[in-house]
């Protein structure tokens, strides 16, 4: 392929011909591909797919990471040990292009490499690396792990997909009409884009969208503005003009808020983080519309196929089975990583998603006598699972990983997995009858597990954050702790009454109707499937994309 003048391999529907091109700094294509972490790469990875589904004039561009994100080990006691392991990818493409971008005033050499949209059915898509012989080993190291530690070394990855991903469309001399960011990490785009307009603002903002995934303004990432400068983030914007576009009164730089300010249109990424965002940053003036598109996953690769099939047909004996036979899958990682033999007949629980405090991964050990009734309930036997792979440096979720490793040697029916990467998340959806979410509301954006849990017939057991009020109906598709006054209580008092929420619904209505009521149960698993399916499919989504953002004037 001639990539001097990349064409789009495939035809394009008319109703998305705007050409897009989609900044993300990780994507969770395949299993196989390591290069993302969490719900953000998850999402942009269904996006991906979607665009390619309905085959839209769209590419992504991200970042080739050396060591990936992280290898989740064990030490000797089953703790959690971060490993990095130098990946290789024969299914990339090299293209042949390298260029030079400017980080902290030196020349940096990036090399691109391509993904092919008939490896994993998706959008073409174009990995940058700066892992290259013609780098001095500092700026090796830029691409070498998602989300690296080191502040200046994180900023330089912003700079790479930013400006490195807006040289990288010059190179191939083609025109994109939507630059979207997938949050602001690839912000320099924008700025790119000003120096190439000679300062015209308003040429870049009619180029500019900004999905937004964090709905707390402290969660936003903020760096010193004299460090972005001398890193080069800003293309030779002096910092003065920097801070007349972004408009904050402090020497921190405000990615999130410069990125609202020189987009054209924003979103929020469920109708609940839509309404939060506007609250959030009305205060300051200039920031554009923030509308809501609800994340949604990829229905064709998530979804089991066979378990839709029997209940379509009404074949209660082949849904029950091909669920039990998900549950003996799922079982055998169990009895690989712990020890720990599961029964299929039993009640399973899990609790999987990237480890960070407000999503209180051990809310149900904080009362520790309920937990251990709950785990040895003779009448109603429960198994739970936990898994997710907390951010390698930051050693308060590694302790709240490790204490449950530790209380997990106290049951059978308790275990602690490794390695939550796509592959295992799909096995621990198929295989569980119940996903447990219970972030504190409404710091959770959106939260896409759950989704492709109930695609999976497991029942979601939640509070009411992100997406679910979307999507909850209490005890019809799913279960939902009931809202109260979240605003007005500590901490501690919000995390009492979901506790004990969380226990009356287990106690008193999911666990009676699983084992009580076959039937009823079937039933919350068959609407869950119903009601997921196709509005919290990513095709939906990637055209919401289109027609009220990318189309939007």
């Amino acid at each position: 392929m001639d990539f001097k003048n990349f064409k789009m391999p495939f035809g394009i529907d008319p109703q998305y011909s705007k050409k897009v091109a989609y900044f993300s700094m990780e994507f969770a294509l395949e299993q196989v591909l390591k290069i993302y972490s969490g719900g953000l790469g998850f999402l942009a990875g269904s996006h991906m797919r979607s665009a390619y589904n309905l085959k839209q004039d769209l590419i992504g561009i991200g970042i080739l990471w050396k060591f990936g994100y992280y290898d989740q080990a064990r030490n000797h006691d089953q703790t959690l040990q971060p490993t990095w392991t130098k990946k290789m990818y024969s299914f990339l493409e090299d293209t042949g292009i390298k260029f030079q971008i400017e980080i902290h005033s030196a020349p940096v050499w990036v090399k691109v490499w391509y993904l092919d949209p008939e490896i994993f059915n998706t959008a073409p898509m174009f990995f940058l690396s700066t892992d290259v012989p013609e780098n001095d080993h500092v700026s090796k190291t830029i691409s070498h792990k998602l989300y690296d530690a080191n502040e200046a070394t994180k900023v330089a990855q912003y700079i790479l997909l930013g400006k490195g991903g807006a040289k990288l469309l010059d190179e191939l001399n083609i025109e994109r009409d939507i630059y979207h960011l997938n949050e602001a990490h690839g912000l320099p785009a924008a700025f790119h884009l000003l120096k190439k307009y000679n300062g015209n603002l308003h040429k870049v903002k009619e180029k500019l969208v900004f999905t937004t995934h964090t709905p707390e303004e402290a969660g936003n990432e903020k760096h010193n503005l004299k460090l972005c400068y001398d890193m080069s983030y800003f293309s030779g914007l002096t910092m003065e003009d920097v801070k007349k576009i972004e408009g904050a009164d402090d020497d921190k730089f405000n990615h999130s808020l410069c990125a609202l300010k020189m987009a054209r249109i924003a979103n929020g990424v469920s109708k609940l983080h839509g309404d939060v965002s506007r609250t959030m940053w009305s205060k300051y003036k200039g920031v554009c519309e923030i509308i809501s598109i609800t994340n949604a996953q990829e229905f064709k690769y998530w979804s089991d196929k066979p378990l839709y099939k029997a209940k379509e047909e009404n074949d209660e004996a082949a849904f029950d089975e091909r669920k039990k036979t998900l549950k003996k899958r799922l079982f055998e990682i169990v009895a690989d990583q712990t020890g720990n033999l599961f029964d299929p007949n039993v009640f399973t629980m899990v609790w999987a998603r990237r480890f960070a405090g407000y999503k209180r991964a051990d809310l149900l050990l904080h009362d520790k006598e309920r937990f251990k009734k709950l785990l040895n309930n003779p009448k109603y036997p429960v198994q739970m699972i936990w898994a997710g792979k907390p951010y390698p440096m930051d050693y308060s979720s590694i302790s709240t990983f490790n204490s449950l490793v530790e209380e997990s040697k106290n049951y059978k029916n308790m275990a602690v997995l490794t390695g939550y990467e796509l592959s295992l998340s799909k096995s621990l959806k198929q295989g569980s009858d119940v996903w447990l979410n219970n972030p504190r509301v409404p710091r959770e954006a959106s939260g896409t597990s759950g989704m492709t849990a109930s695609m999976n017939g497991t029942v979601n057991l939640s509070t009411d954050d992100g997406w679910i009020p979307e999507f909850a109906k209490h005890g019809e598709n799913s279960f939902v702790v009931p809202k109260c006054d979240y605003e007005n209580m500590s901490i501690y008092e919000e995390d009492n009454y979901d506790l004990n929420a969380l226990y009356e619904i287990l106690e008193n209505e999911i666990l009676p109707a699983y084992y009580d009521h076959p039937e009823k149960w079937r039933k919350i698993q068959h609407n869950a499937m119903n009601d997921v399916k196709d509005q919290f499919n990513s095709d939906q989504m990637a055209d919401e994309y289109y027609q009220i953002l990318y189309n939007r004037s």
